[in-house]
């Protein structure tokens, strides 16, 4: 099993158990703000999402890790890879994301998380990864300026038709 650690978080694969947690994560109306239309997931959504991370990872041995607080065991969010397909300029590509429960905003984890799932990325030969934030959502640009990303092109979600900015780190030594 796929499993990383940080000094302050655990990132691994998915576990049936962490439904509820991951649910109540994605009902927060600032979580999913600037995701989609914007509108909260319910447990019907989120099972769906979780299903999808793991076959995610079964089809390509990386994916979304399921990311708890080490000290707690909490479920915190998500941090890692996957594939987009709503931005034709940069396809294809591989994508890393994240999402966090609103109570742990504004203490680093997202940065933590995302840097130790690029460094994973680079273990398992992926060269180059992209991170797309929709345009007003500073913090998650923030995120990907920390993670050393640089800023590549603006664009437009062909989904939701909101205008992003994609941002991009070559992995190759």
């Amino acid at each position: 099993m796929t499993e990383l650690e940080t000094p302050r978080l655990r990132l691994r694969r998915w576990r049936a158990d962490d439904l509820d947690a991951m649910a109540r994560i994605n009902a927060h109306p600032d979580v999913l703000r600037w995701i989609g239309n914007g509108s909260g997931h319910g447990r019907s959504e989120t099972a769906a999402e979780i299903e999808r991370f793991e076959l995610f990872w079964r089809e390509h041995g990386f994916g979304r890790f399921a990311v708890d607080d080490r000290a707690t065991g909490e479920l915190l969010g998500f941090a890692g890879m996957s594939i987009p397909t709503d931005v034709p300029e940069i396809i294809p590509a591989v994508e890393i994301g994240w999402r966090f429960k609103r109570s742990s905003w504004g203490q680093g984890f997202a940065t933590e998380a995302a840097g130790a799932a690029l460094g994973f990325a680079a273990t398992v030969g992926l060269e180059r990864i992209v991170a797309v934030h929709v345009v007003g959502n500073d913090a998650s640009a923030r995120v990907m300026q920390k993670l050393g990303m640089r800023f590549e092109l603006a664009s437009v979600d062909t989904i939701y038709g909101l205008p992003v900015h994609v941002y991009a780190i070559d992995l190759k030594p």
